[in-house]
């Protein structure tokens, strides 16, 4: 048995794209000769499983799936030794973009088996780590608001669908304090630890995984012509100079709301209001390109 690949235990999503990653499974054994290979049941398995491979002393726990699924190993993993490795199977892979990680499966695999390591901040919302990005209001709404059964069926669609329901719904006011010495208030907000959000679109210009700092959107109105106009924003880059949205960096934030308002990190539901997201003090070691 290869030492190395001995190392590396596999944490595989088969509902990741609607259940289409299934057939890949074998696909993956093959790229990790030797290696442990697990599969999830269903949420909140893959922290599990990640967490006993790091306290068994792997040195690289791979998350085979989308974001949701490279959350929870971040969250298993988490102040252990561990590296965390990608196999981008998701939707929108939005962390593997970030990183320049490709799509295709033996790409991919290469990269965790040549071990470079990079560091990268991990952030928290409350007691939950997130590595690339973070909402409140709209966005955490609609993920809230996305049927499953629809989600497996339809894909991405089935949040342009839940999106437009919550659009017509009364926005709650956010009251977002930063680093202690500013206060802002408006619907719905993003926070960044990288520049993309849902795919590839730039949301956080000036982000960077490993300033120590958290961007943040937070933007002012929410009916379905402001949803338009700010993501017409976005793609032209020129979003952040709206004067319905504040764009500014922080170290520790703190959002709050006169009733309980939902939250999401990597596009996982993470609890509600009141939260304060920070920057962690031990980073995190992922697998990347050379």
């Amino acid at each position: 048995m290869n030492r190395a690949q001995a190392n590396i235990c596999i944490i595989f999503n088969p509902t990741a794209k609607g259940e289409r990653a299934k057939k890949w499974a074998g696909e993956i054994k093959r790229c990790f000769p030797g290696a442990e290979f697990h599969v999830t049941r269903d949420g909140g398995h893959a922290r599990e499983l990640a967490r006993a491979a790091a306290l068994r002393g792997c040195g690289k726990v791979v998350a085979v799936g989308g974001d949701g699924t490279i959350n929870e190993v971040v969250n298993g993993i988490a102040g252990t030794a561990a590296a965390l490795g990608i196999v981008p199977l998701g939707t929108a892979n939005v962390f593997a973009l970030e990183l320049g990680i490709p799509a295709a499966l033996e790409a991919a695999a290469a990269i965790v088996r040549a071990g470079r390591l990079r560091t990268v901040d991990l952030a928290r919302a409350g007691r939950r780590h997130f590595i690339q990005l973070a909402g409140v209001g709209f966005d955490a709404e609609t993920v809230q608001a996305a049927d499953l059964a629809i989600k497996r069926r339809l894909g991405p669609l089935s949040y342009v669908l839940a999106a437009a329901r919550v659009a017509a719904q009364e926005p709650p006011v956010l009251t977002v304090e930063a680093d202690d010495r500013r206060r802002e208030e408006g619907c719905f907000m993003l926070v960044g630890n990288g520049r993309y959000y849902g795919g590839p679109f730039e949301f956080f210009p000036g982000a960077r995984l490993d300033d120590g700092w958290l961007e943040v959107c937070l933007f002012k109105r929410r009916s379905h012509m402001d949803l338009l106009h700010y993501f017409q924003g976005v793609l032209c880059g020129t979003h952040t100079h709206f004067e319905d949205v504040e764009y500014f960096r922080a170290r520790r934030i703190r959002v709050s709301a006169a009733h309980a308002v939902p939250v999401e990190v990597d596009g996982e539901l993470a609890g509600v209001t009141p939260v304060e997201f920070a920057v962690g003090e031990q980073p995190l070691q992922v697998c990347v390109a050379a």
